[in-house]
């Protein structure tokens, strides 16, 4: 591994590309906050991919990704002269300073891991210039699945949250019967909230378990993925459409594909 100066120097080194790529790059130079954040959102998707692989070349590089367009931001903002990348780092550094003071401060508890995330929103309250509410951190831009975790973690980080996991499920049961009732009347906007509901019951459920309900439906939207292109491939090669079979004659290749573990 290497040494803090080297890590500095490669740190240096990023700031030293910017610099130039803002300077002598047409492209680089014409970039906005606004146009790069597409970008950085697909950068941290990339990440969360090459973690969910464990690939840890892969986390190495789509790391550096991210830090390239974090010192991008700052050196916009340095720019117009609202922020520079030190200033970044300061804000870290002091927050993070202040919600472990078990760590930094004078309160030297030995405090286990589960304690430090059953305090951590009480904590983070007491901040100069935080979030007015728990919850007014949370970006509504966020994709739903995460937003719900988010929420559920923060409300737990208060104490708010089941006494035992198991009690979780008579509310996944309420909100089922609840949709059901919905569909019965048909009436769209109460279906979309009562689908919502049990969407969110069901997240929170799998979140007692300690299952990541994102990881969770990818792994069911790839085995869907693989499981319906063997069907489709296995009636190309048959020469006929799936427009033209019936379910039953679907469900048979399948359950072929299923049962080689596809």
């Amino acid at each position: 591994m290497h040494t803090k100066e080297e890590k500095l120097e490669q740190f240096s080194r990023l700031l030293d590309i910017m610099d130039a790529l803002r300077e002598k790059c047409p492209w680089n130079a014409e970039q906005t906050m606004e146009s790069i954040r597409p970008m950085t959102e697909e950068e941290v998707y990339e990440l969360s991919d090459a973690v969910i692989r464990r690939d840890r070349q892969a986390v190495a590089k789509e790391v550096g990704d991210i830090l390239y367009h974090m010192v991008f931001y700052a050196r916009i903002g340095q720019e117009d002269e609202s922020f520079d990348i030190a200033d970044s780092l300061q804000k870290i550094c002091d927050k993070m300073e202040f919600r472990h003071p078990h760590v930094f401060g004078d309160d030297k508890r030995q405090l286990t891991a589960k304690e430090i995330a059953d305090t951590w929103e009480l904590v983070k309250a007491k901040e100069k210039d935080g979030n007015k509410t728990v919850l007014s951190g949370i970006p509504d831009c966020m994709p739903a699945i995460l937003r719900a975790v988010s929420m559920q973690e923060k409300a737990r980080g208060c104490g708010f949250d089941w006494e035992k996991k198991e009690d979780v499920w008579d509310k996944v049961r309420e909100e089922l019967g609840e949709v059901t009732e919905a569909c019965e009347e048909e009436d769209k906007a109460h279906m979309e909230e009562e689908f919502g509901d049990l969407l969110f019951a069901v997240i929170n459920a799998a979140r007692l378990y300690g299952i990541d309900p994102e990881v969770a439906l990818g792994g069911s939207c790839s085995k869907f993925r693989r499981r319906f292109t063997y069907l489709e491939e296995n009636t190309l090669k048959k020469g006929i459409s799936m427009k033209d079979m019936t379910l039953a004659q679907m469900d048979a290749i399948w359950d072929e594909g299923k049962a080689k573990g596809l």
